[in-house]
């Protein structure tokens, strides 16, 4: 039998140290905060939001919620995200996507100060974590590394298979893979044989957005199988449920596996909390 990794007692143990953390930067007369802006009202990014608020609450993290009409115009968006670069009381900036029809989203993350930009899509920081060197680390890849960390000890000369090439996940978690001196594939849905590639294995990182693409005949006894993947899927009787990239209930014979839900999406906020705290110690320096 499979064992479940825990993200989500994970994610309050990592939840926890963030606010031990919190603690030590007021006693210094620091006081975190993260900035979230909001463009729009859709409603999946306000449940997103309101949950990462609620999140910097538990940890003792300011946050600041900046809203935007859906009309606003990209340079509005813009000056906004100057205006918060310059403030010394804002250590992360968070721009919830999507953004609405219009406004250059690659533009927009690209403003964000390096030195706040807590999801870490800004250039700087992908050259920075391509390179080894010091950067804020995009969150779910940073998470999934912990939840490995959890079952993993020595990395060396594991063969780990990526599926997904995103720029959120796929390519950053293959690079923090490889500083551990995995030996890391990347693949896709496109990929060719990509059952015979699982199958090498010893860690899959399923991260496609493909609900069960990975069956348990991809995945070899004793292998790690880390589901990045949650789609919601309706059933003929009109229930809706959570799934993820991977077929579960056809893992039981892999050493661990992360549950959907409740595995690698917990940790994603408590990365964000972690890296607006990283941020904050930063700029003491």
């Amino acid at each position: 039998m499979a064992a479940l990794i825990d993200g989500r007692a994970m994610a309050r143990a990592l939840g926890e140290r963030t606010a031990q953390a919190v603690a030590g930067l007021k006693a210094d007369g620091v006081d975190p905060a993260l900035a979230v802006v909001l463009v729009g009202h859709d409603p999946a990014s306000e449940i997103y939001v309101r949950r990462k608020i609620g999140e910097c609450r538990k940890a003792g993290i300011g946050s600041i919620e900046k809203r935007l009409a859906a009309d606003c115009g990209e340079q509005v968006l813009l000056d906004l995200i100057d205006t918060l670069n310059a403030d010394t009381a804002v250590h992360g900036i968070l721009v919830q996507l999507p953004l609405p029809a219009g406004i250059d989203a690659a533009r927009v993350l690209d403003r964000i100060s390096p030195a706040k930009d807590v999801d870490g899509f800004h250039p700087v920081n992908v050259g920075r974590l391509s390179t080894g060197s010091k950067g804020l680390v995009p969150c779910t890849p940073l998470g999934i590394m912990l939840l490995l960390d959890s079952v993993i000890d020595d990395y060396r000369g594991l063969n780990v298979v990526v599926i997904g090439k995103s720029n959120i996940v796929g390519k950053p978690v293959a690079m923090l893979l490889l500083e551990r001196e995995a030996t890391v594939t990347v693949t896709h849905i496109e990929t060719r044989n990509l059952p015979d590639i699982a199958r090498a294995a010893d860690v899959i990182v399923a991260a496609a957005g493909a609900p069960h693409l990975v069956r348990g005949y991809w995945v070899k006894p004793g292998a790690i199988v880390i589901d990045v993947g949650i789609t919601r899927m309706v059933d003929h009787d009109g229930n809706s449920r959570i799934v993820g990239d991977c077929a579960t209930h056809e893992l039981d014979h892999a050493k661990a596996v992360t549950p959907v839900p409740g595995g690698v999406g917990p940790m994603t906020i408590a990365c964000l909390l972690s890296n607006t705290v990283t941020a904050a110690q930063r700029s003491m320096s």
